[in-house]
Formats: C-alpha cells, sequence, structure tokens
C-alpha cells in the first residue's frame, strides 16, 4: 500500500526543498499534540496559493509515502516505541493517520483534511499522489463524524479531488445503480426545499444535484415532476430559474433539468416549459454574448434535448438562425494577429476542441430526420470542409462527434448524390475505420452503410479501397454493434450488385462465418445476415451461380432457421430466400429434391400469419411458373403434395394478397 516515487525523481525534487518545506514536516511527529495542531496550521497557511510549496511539502512525505530509507529517517524523528502502524510508520501517510485517529481531537482531523484538500488543489501530479496514498477512504469514512465542520472539510477535500481530470469516476460510484441508491434514500425529498433557499449557492448546489440524479433516469425523472416545494412543482421552480433575469449558471442548470426530465418521459416534447422555454434558452445559450464554457454546455444540452424528436429539431432549427450561430464555434482559437492578450488566446485553445465537438453534436441532432435541415446545414460556410477536418483531429471527442454529424448528414439521398461526392467524404471515412476506438467505429461503420446504399456514387470507390475485407472483419467482433453495422454494410453492397462483387462477400465471410452469424443469439445480425443473403441470390445467373457452390450449406441454414424458435420477422425473410432460390434456373432443384423443405413450404402456407402464408407462395409460385422448363414435373409434384388444395382454400381468404396469388399460382395449372 505504500506510495513509492522512483529514486531519480525524489532526488531531482528533494533538491529544490527548502528547509522551511522539511520544518513544517517535521512538527508533525512532535510528541506534544498543541504542537502537532499549530504544524499543521501553520502547514495550511503556507500552502494557499502556493504550488511549489504544495509539492515540496508532497516529496517530503506530508502526504505520499516514500522508499524504505525515508522511512528510517522519519522513524529516527520519532522516539523509539512512539506510534506504530503497519509496521514502519513514515511520514507519507502522517496527515492521512492523524486524520483517522479517533485519539486526535477534531480540530486536528479537520485541520488535516483542510490541507490535504489545498494540496489537491495544486497540480495534477498532487491529485495523483493523494490517490495513490488511498486517501478517498480515509475521507469518506471521515463523513460518519458526528462534527460538522470535519465532515465539511472531508466533503470539500472529496469535491476537489473528483472534480480533478485525473481522478478515475469509479473510485466514486456513478451512473443510473447509485442514482437510484440516493433516490431511495431519500435524496429527492431532503434536496428540494433547499431549491428555495435564501442562499444562492445553496440553491446552486441543490439544482446541480438534480441535474445529475435526473439524467437519464425515469425513475427519478417521473418523481421529480410531482415534487412540490411551498406550493409550487419543481418544474415550475426550475422554469423560474430559466428566466433571463438570473444568473447564466442557474439558467443552464435548469435547462439541463428539464431537458433529463423531458428526455425521460415524465415531461411531453410539446409542453410549453419546453418548446417556449427550456428550448429557447438553450439556444440563447449559444449566442456569441456568451462565454465559451457557457457556449459549449448549452450546445450538448440542446443537441440532447432535440436528438429524438422531430419538431423540437424543426423549430430549434428556425430559432435564432441557430444553424448559422453555430458555424461561430469553428473559429476557435481567432488569428493569432487578433489577439494581443496571451491569456486570452490560452483561454481560446483550451475551449477550442470543446466548440467544435458541441457544434458537431447538435449539427447532428438537428439534421436526424429531415432533409430541409439537412441541406441547411451542409450549405452552411465550408460545412463539408470542417467535417473532413474533424474526421482527422486528434481529439478522440472530436472524431467521434465530427463522425456522428456525417452519419446525421448521410441519410440524405440527395446529399449522398451531391455534397459526399464532391467532397470524397469516403476516404477519410475508411481511414477512420482503419484504426479507431469502438465508440467511433461504430458511428463511422453505420456512415459507411449509408454510403453504400445501391444510389450512392462512393460505393464504387469504397468497393475499390478494399471495402469487403474491412467489413467482414467487423462481423467477427465481440462489440454487437459493429457485428450488426459490418453484417448491413455488405447487405447494401449486395444489394444489385455484380456477381463478382457477391463471389468477393461470399469469400470473405467464408461459409463457417456465415453460418457463425445466423445462428448469433441476436436478432438484428440474424436479420441483416439473412437480408445479405436474399441480395446475394438475386437475378437467375447469380442464384444459380452461388447456389451451385455454395447450395448445400445454403440450404441448411434455411431448414435450421425455419426449425428454430424464432420470430415472424426471421422465418418470413427466410421464406423469402426460398422464393428467391425457387426463381432460379437450376437452383429450384435443390429445394424440389428436398422433401423436408417441401413440407416446411408447405407449413407455412397454412400458417395463422399471413406474412408467412405469402412468402409461401411467393416460393410455390416460383416453382410451377409454366414457362419454365420442367414446369409440368414440378406441378405434379407439388399437386400430389396437396398444394392444390391449400391454393383453392387460400383463393377464398379473406384476405386479398393472399387471395390474389393463390388464384394467380391456380392459373399456372390450368394454363
Amino acid at each position: 500500500m505504500a506510495c513509492v516515487l522512483e529514486a531519480p525523481l525524489r532526488m531531482s525534487v528533494l533538491s529544490e526543498v527548502t528547509a522551511s518545506s522539511r520544518h513544517y514536516v517535521d512538527r508533525l511527529f512532535d510528541l506534544d499534540p498543541q504542537k502537532v495542531l499549530q504544524g499543521v496550521i501553520d502547514m495550511k497557511n503556507a500552502v494557499i496559493g502556493n504550488n511549489k510549496q504544495k509539492a515540496n511539502l508532497i516529496v517530503l512525505g506530508a502526504v505520499p509515502s516514500l522508499k524504505v530509507s525515508t522511512r528510517k529517517e522519519f522513524s529516527c524523528w520519532r522516539s523509539s516505541g512512539i506510534v506504530k502502524w503497519k509496521g514502519l510508520m513514515n511520514g507519507g501517510n502522517w496527515l492521512l493517520y492523524l486524520l483517522q485517529q479517533e485519539t486526535s481531537s477534531t480540530e486536528l482531523r479537520t485541520e488535516c483534511a483542510v490541507v490535504l484538500g489545498s494540496l489537491a488543489m495544486g497540480t495534477e501530479n498532487n491529485v495523483k499522489s493523494l490517490l495513490d496514498c488511498h486517501i478517498i477512504p480515509a475521507l469518506l469514512q471521515g463523513l460518519l463524524s458526528p462534527d460538522l465542520k470535519f465532515i465539511e472539510a472531508c466533503l470539500r477535500c472529496l469535491r476537489t479531488i473528483f472534480i480533478s481530470p485525473v481522478t478515475p469516476e469509479d473510485l466514486l460510484y456513478t451512473g443510473p445503480d447509485h442514482q437510484t441508491i440516493l433516490f431511495n434514500h431519500g435524496a429527492v425529498q431532503n434536496i428540494a426545499h433547499l431549491l428555495v433557499s435564501t442562499s444562492y449557492k445553496v440553491r446552486m448546489q441543490a439544482l446541480k444535484c438534480f441535474s445529475v440524479l435526473a439524467f437519464e433516469n425515469p425513475q427519478v425523472s417521473m418523481t421529480l415532476v410531482n415534487v412540490s416545494v411551498d406550493g409550487e412543482l419543481l418544474p415550475q421552480i426550475f422554469v423560474k430559474m430559466l428566466q433571463r433575469d438570473k444568473p447564466i449558471e442557474m439558467q443552464l442548470t435548469s435547462a439541463k433539468c428539464l431537458t433529463s426530465m423531458c428526455r425521460a418521459g415524465a415531461i411531453r416534447t410539446d409542453d410549453s416549459c419546453i418548446v417556449l422555454k427550456t428550448l429557447p434558452c438553450l439556444v440563447r445559450m449559444c449566442s456569441k454574448e456568451r462565454l465559451l464554457e457557457e457556449r459549449v454546455e448549452g450546445a450538448e444540452t440542446l443537441a440532447y434535448l432535440i436528438e429524438t424528436d422531430v419538431e423540437l429539431q424543426r423549430i430549434a432549427s428556425i430559432t435564432d438562425h441557430l444553424i448559422v450561430m453555430l458555424a461561430d464555434y469553428f473559429k476557435y482559437p481567432s488569428s493569432v494577429s487578433a489577439i494581443t492578450d496571451i491569456k486570452r488566446l490560452d483561454h481560446d485553445l483550451k475551449h477550442a476542441h470543446e466548440l467544435r465537438q458541441a457544434a458537431f453534436k447538435l449539427y447532428a441532432s438537428l439534421g436526424a430526420n429531415d432533409e430541409d435541415i439537412r441541406k441547411k446545414i451542409i450549405e452552411t460556410e465550408n460545412m463539408m470542409d470542417r467535417i473532413v477536418n474533424g474526421l482527422s483531429e486528434s481529439s478522440i471527442k472530436v472524431r467521434l462527434a465530427a463522425v456522428r454529424c456525417l452519419h446525421s448528414l448521410s441519410r440524405s439521398v440527395q446529399q449522398l448524390r451531391t455534397s459526399f461526392q464532391d467532397h470524397a467524404v469516403w476516404k477519410p471515412l475508411m481511414k477512420v475505420l482503419q484504426n479507431a476506438p469502438n465508440e467511433i467505429l461504430v458511428v463511422a461503420s453505420s456512415t459507411l452503410c449509408n454510403l453504400l446504399l445501391e444510389f450512392s456514387p462512393s460505393k464504387e470507390p469504397i468497393l475499390e479501397s478494399g471495402a469487403i475485407e474491412l467489413l467482414c472483419s467487423l462481423t467477427q467482433s465481440e462489440n454487437l454493434a459493429l457485428r450488426v453495422n459490418g453484417i448491413w454494410a455488405l447487405m447494401n453492397m449486395a444489394f444489385q450488385a455484380e456477381q463478382k462483387i457477391k463471389s468477393d462477400i461470399l469469400r470473405g465471410l467464408s461459409t463457417e462465418q456465415l453460418f457463425q452469424l445466423l445462428s448469433d443469439s441476436d436478432v438484428n445480425v440474424l436479420m441483416k445476415t439473412l437480408g445479405l443473403l436474399r441480395n446475394l441470390l438475386s437475378t437467375r445467373p447469380h442464384i444459380d451461380h452461388i447456389m451451385s457452390t455454395h447450395g448445400k450449406q445454403i440450404m441448411q441454414a434455411v431448414t435450421l432457421i425455419l426449425e428454430g424458435e424464432h420470430n415472424i420477422e426471421v422465418k418470413e425473410q427466410t421464406l423469402c430466400i426460398l422464393a428467391n432460390i425457387a426463381d432460379g434456373t437450376t437452383a429450384k432443384e435443390l429445394i424440389m429434391t428436398n422433401d423436408d423443405i417441401l413440407q416446411k413450404i408447405k407449413y407455412y402456407m397454412s400458417h395463422s400469419n399471413a406474412k408467412l402464408q405469402l412468402a409461401a407462395m411467393f416460393c410455390i409460385s416460383n416453382l410451377i411458373w409454366n414457362e419454365e422448363e420442367g414446369s409440368q414435373e414440378r406441378q405434379d409434384k407439388l399437386r400430389d403434395m396437396g398444394i392444390v388444395d391449400i391454393l383453392h382454400k387460400l383463393s377464398q381468404s379473406s384476405d386479398p394478397n393472399l387471395c390474389d396469388k393463390a388464384k394467380t399460382a391456380l392459373q399456372q395449372y390450368l394454363a
């Protein structure tokens, strides 16, 4: 459990430590409790606003433990036999030791927590050192104290540590389960009354707590909508906090609360508090007048609010010229010549990535459904170039947001044929797919699915760039979304494709992998694989060629699916594959010579579900079509099986589609 610093690093830093810094640490080991307390207080005063002093004290052992030689050095400072903790005590854990000891006075424990919190406000390395010494459990234990001042000091220190980017989130529970734990322990009821506190800081902390509790949590959101404080429901209180005369921080946080409640279904998307209050407030936060960090938070919250609602997307798109306003997000940092203040340049650089990420996210939500909105987005100043540049940014978050934006815009047939082709978007997209984290791969492969649609001009160059091998590899991924997207893209690729492309797909997948996909536990993978087979088995020459090489395996797969416990859609798709095989010239013999398959087709002709009946009828029609060679023999065999009797019954069906199809099939027998 000791926190060990490498010797070269320790020596280089120790050489900079002043004598006064060592003096502060020495006093922690005094035998007089009052002198120890005064030493901690003096240490607190010394480190305020002094990062170098904080680093010195950490290196000297005020918090992180050092190597064995240092332990011995500290042991010499203490009298022999005085205070042993887990063997050799070291100065490294001394502040934490004092904080946790019940024999320490409450004042001393409180001052220790204050000093630890001050050290945590220094550099990220300071926070890492504190984490290495297991400070979190010690501070959490401190929350059980009856003393409010000590609890507050521990909470302040915990907050400082957890807002640091180097602190792993999983050190303190987060997520739906733990939102529920807080909810079950009365968090909503105990925090609600704080929203009307006379203290602005208290109101804000309560508001922030609700924004976190309600995020992606329907249970909490459904409760919040019915909670009242002083006769007013919480949504009404949140709306009041949205007003323009309230501080921006309060407006934003209130909008986040209402957004989470709306997304959870607790508030309707057409409710006036969303359409007339929350949405306009968030659009205001995107304007040039706001601070950069406010513009980021406003855009990201608005993107989340409108993500799944077409009408909110439409309203947002025509509010305060939002689409044009967002273009300004890409203009940071401003040109160096225009900036004389180095602090402003540093500020712009810090937020530039966040601004681009937020803009891409909001554009993605705006363009998720409406063709006219997509057109306006793409016509925005240099938009396609910005997306292409975003795909190669160093920041993973910006790349992901850019891909999401591209995916949203790729749903447009018109843009696939024009802007996407003009800017050769497929090139950077294929580059992204070569080496990216799964979260980016999922969205990028979804986008590729759209670029591989039959009417997309990008389809051919994508094929030539080696996409088949890439997509076949995705179908073997452990990630479900990647498997679905890989097979989906291959399905689109196979639609009305040349025979060579179809053969390349089958070769790339291999029979073994095809069977693996057909036995996948996820119905989406199964459906897309069946869709791929259906597209591969189209046009007679292709059907006959593929069935001549893979017929045995495909028929075996079809049999297994029709016999299995699958839903109606899966079995319908499988019967459609059989109908395609039955349309082949030579391939249909694989059905006619397979009595098991013929009996299954007969069974589904009399099924209770009309979709399955109709799909089975297509198989029969293709088998008995009398203009094709061998039709008489096939008709005779099927008549002997009782197929004609079933056709007569179906010709009397109340379902017009079944009735017409049955009559058409019977005419083949009469011709």
